[in-house]
């Protein structure tokens, strides 16, 4: 199969600029449009407050408008949140729709490769439909989210998975997305599984998956 031609004069897919020129033009109804096909958001904020009821610390990677950090922050009143985003755009409206928690929540505007303070831990890391726009750049932050993880800690995750229409998976690349499977097995592996589900959205286009998975004790 042929590859498109890509435009020198262009940034690469999936790099900071390429992302930033997209999200510029959807930050403002990211909200309002994408209920209706990013399923689960809410059920895996339902899951992570199962399994760690009282958590002091949150992380979330990827966290666009700051919608899934209000929910959480009404779920869990005394925890301290952070939010970490690589698109300006999408952290102007995190910013605004944050506001109201002060210093409860804090955002970062940087890529997520590396452990933010290992000193410091999280009880609850979330990846809510951001690990598939990391390309590349999900291996490095599946590992940094192990490494900030408190003991007894859970890595939460709802995205995309695959579909077995080549269009749509085409399409979904030209929108920044990877749906080729590829991150349960990384997920399986890193850490201890708690929940693992793939579900299929309106007739089987395509599969979501969530998983809830508990930090690996160090050998």
């Amino acid at each position: 199969m042929k590859t498109a031609a890509v435009d020198p004069r262009l940034p690469p897919p999936g790099s900071p600029h390429a992302l930033e020129r997209y999200y510029a033009l959807h930050a403002r109804v990211y909200d309002a449009t994408r209920w209706s096909f990013l399923f689960g958001r809410d059920l895996i904020l339902e899951l992570a407050a199962g399994a760690r009821p009282h958590p002091a610390r949150i992380l979330e990677i990827g966290c666009g408008t700051g919608r899934n950090l209000v929910r959480l922050a009404r779920l869990f009143p005394h925890a301290h949140l952070t939010g970490v985003d690589l698109a300006p755009s999408m952290l102007a409206v995190a910013r605004r729709q944050t506001a109201a928690y002060g210093p409860r929540i804090s955002l970062r505007g940087q890529a997520y490769d590396a452990p933010l303070d290992p000193t410091d831990r999280f009880d609850i890391v979330l990846c809510s439909y951001a690990l598939t726009m990391f390309n590349p750049g999900f291996a490095p932050a599946i590992a940094a989210a192990h490494a900030d993880l408190a003991p007894g800690g859970y890595f939460a995750f709802v995205d995309f998975h695959a579909s077995r229409h080549r269009w749509f998976t085409r399409w979904m690349g030209v929108n920044h997305v990877r749906m080729e499977g590829h991150l349960r097995p990384l997920l399986q592996s890193t850490f201890t599984p708690v929940i693992d589900e793939v579900h299929s959205a309106y007739g089987g286009l395509w599969d979501y998956a969530l998983f809830l998975g508990r930090r690996k004790k160090s050998p």
